[in-house]
């Protein structure tokens, strides 16, 4: 299969057929293709909608979530039924246009990138979302070195073992790019895209999302660096609070033996404030170098190799 197309939605209905049908002119006598429609949870008539679409055109997908759990569970759950060579996401709302699909297909099949980025140079959102946004984009490109400007656009081009390669949970979706980069599809780019001003409903998102989203980047960094190698975190932090904290205690004790052995007054070691920051900087580096040790222990005894291999030679 050539092309699947990854949908995931929340309360849409108004705008479904019309999507389908818009992907169905661009893509229909030019490639095969799979539309998965997966619905997040909707309470309106989103899946009726779907069921309708579905016993229509062979080529569309279903799934339905019970309960709403996010768009990152639902582009997780459309990676894993995805068959085409090229996944391409995109939002249910018509604020992305399907006309971008076949150039994004070609980057991804004749020009070669991993990953390709939709970009939505003029946006049609109000001051409070667009300048939120651009601060998140600036973050997340000094913290993941990958200068693209909108990271958290749904419209997105991708090789099948890419998104066969990732997991994507909680609130990700935001850093797929620096998950795919950080699991060695390093082909990554950018292009310019159309944004459609919304035509139905309202935005799902506010603007607690960017706090969460910047959580989220500090997680995802932690996690992505240091998951398989923990010691290297806690037990750096641990060894140097500990080595502070010794040079400090000790340097406490040798000026407290030049006192007594030259006769010169000196308070008493545990009435020095420096004597409790030493031994709470041992205490607390102690805490977190076994902090790193266990987790070292933890992560060696439950992680699998799970190292991509990007190519076999007479391999049965």
């Amino acid at each position: 299969m050539d092309l699947s197309i990854v949908v995931p939605l929340y309360n849409e209905e108004e705008s479904l057929r019309e999507l389908v049908e818009w992907i169905a002119r661009v893509c229909q006598g030019r490639y095969e293709f799979e539309v998965l429609l997966v619905d997040d949870g909707s309470r309106d008539k989103s899946w009726e909608v779907i069921e309708s679409l579905a016993q229509q055109h062979p080529w569309v997908l279903g799934v339905k979530f019970l309960r709403n759990y996010g768009k990152s569970a639902a582009l997780n759950t459309g990676f894993g039924i995805a068959k085409g060579n090229v996944v391409i996401t995109m939002d249910a709302d018509l604020q992305d246009s399907p006309d971008e699909i076949p150039e994004l297909y070609d980057m991804i099949i004749n020009q070669g990138f991993d990953l390709v980025s939709g970009w939505k140079r003029k946006r049609h959102d109000p001051l409070s979302k667009t300048i939120p946004t651009k601060l998140f984009n600036w973050a997340t490109r000094k913290m993941s070195g990958i200068y693209l400007h909108d990271f958290n656009c749904g419209l997105k081009a991708y090789k099948l073992k890419v998104v066969k390669s990732i997991d994507v949970y909680g609130e990700m979706h935001r850093y797929i790019p620096v998950i795919a980069k950080w699991q060695g599809f390093s082909k990554i780019t950018e292009k310019v895209v159309a944004h459609q001003p919304r035509k139905y409903g309202v935005t799902k998102f506010g603007l607690e999302r960017f706090v969460f989203g910047f959580l989220d980047l500090m997680t995802i960094s932690f996690v992505s660096r240091f998951m398989k190698r923990p010691m290297h975190f806690f037990g750096s932090i641990g060894a140097l609070m500990t080595m502070i904290g010794f040079f400090l205690a000790l340097g406490i004790g040798i000026n407290k033996i030049y006192c007594l052995y030259y006769h010169v007054p000196a308070i008493l070691v545990v009435k020095s404030p420096f004597f409790y920051i030493a031994l709470t900087l041992m205490i607390i580096g102690s805490q977190l170098f076994l902090a790193g040790f266990l987790a070292e222990l933890i992560s060696r005894s439950t992680l699998k190799n799970d190292y991509l291999i990007e190519d076999k030679v007479n391999l049965n």
